[in-house]
């Protein structure tokens, strides 16, 4: 049985810690942050704290804080034996200090309140120590079907990529709910057309399904969404995109 420490009160140490009680090869051993109303949610868990300075031993210690937070939070657990590992995608394995260190990276987005199925997140595992890999990948066997090598240059590369297609592309979801608003029409008349896109580059690439008038050359339909955009942000957007996209296919227009 692996024993866990989670270093951390935030949206995904709450779905870690969810995921991994229902684990029976995992026995949650503590949960240490500084905000002891954010604590009080992991009591039912397991032994929660507020000290740094008595973190219990374990196996594995998963830095689960904000990006700018790890390196500090990481000096607090320096001297234990345990396998120390943070969960983000953006920070290289080496910004932590100890030589038993690795990432237990969940690529996925979180938002507290929202379950998850963890049998469908990829976890990408990287450690200095091939024992260390092993542990970590066997833990990430317990939670998912889906469990790959993936060092620091990579995961910063594949961190990028999700920015693109999740933290971009639910801005621009957002730009398209006000301009339905704006008309009173209802955002839920967009939602067919999100999923199918989703749907569908499960079985193509996205080049493959690309549509709409960029894609097309249409250049008197994008004249005429352009003449009903009035905040100068939307229209720098549709022009950006829509010239990217035209260069892409550019050669079969």
């Amino acid at each position: 049985m692996l024993s866990i420490v989670i270093l951390g009160t935030g949206t995904i140490a709450k779905h870690l810690v969810g995921a991994l009680s229902k684990v029976k090869e995992v026995r949650l051993a503590q949960v240490v942050g500084r905000n002891q109303e954010q604590l009080l949610w992991f009591s039912g868990f397991a032994p929660i704290s507020t000290d740094f300075k008595a973190i219990m031993d374990a196996d594995i210690y998963l830095i689960a804080v904000k990006d700018d937070a790890i390196v500090e939070v990481s000096r607090h657990i320096f001297d234990k034996k345990g396998i120390v590992a943070h969960v983000s995608g953006a920070t290289p394995m080496n910004s932590l200090p100890m030589e038993n260190r690795g990432v237990f990276y969940p690529l996925q987005s979180f938002t507290e309140g929202r379950p998850l199925d963890f049998r469908t997140i990829p976890f990408c595992i990287e450690a200095q120590k091939e024992d260390a890999a092993e542990t970590l990948k066997v833990l990430a066997g317990y939670l998912s079907d889906s469990v790959s090598d993936v060092d620091s240059q990579q995961r910063k590369k594949l961190h990028l990529a999700a920015m693109y297609v999740n933290n971009f592309s639910n801005y621009l979801y957002g730009v398209g709910e006000k301009l339905c608003e704006e008309e009173g029409l209802p955002f839920d008349l967009l939602k067919p057309l999100i999923l199918e896109t989703a749907e569908k580059i499960q079985v193509m690439s996205p080049k493959e399904a690309q549509t709409g008038p960029a894609r097309r050359g249409d250049k008197k339909t994008m004249k005429a969404h352009l003449a009903l955009l009035h905040d100068k942000k939307q229209i720098e957007l549709y022009k950006l995109f829509s010239e990217a996209i035209k260069k892409v296919y550019e050669e079969k227009l």
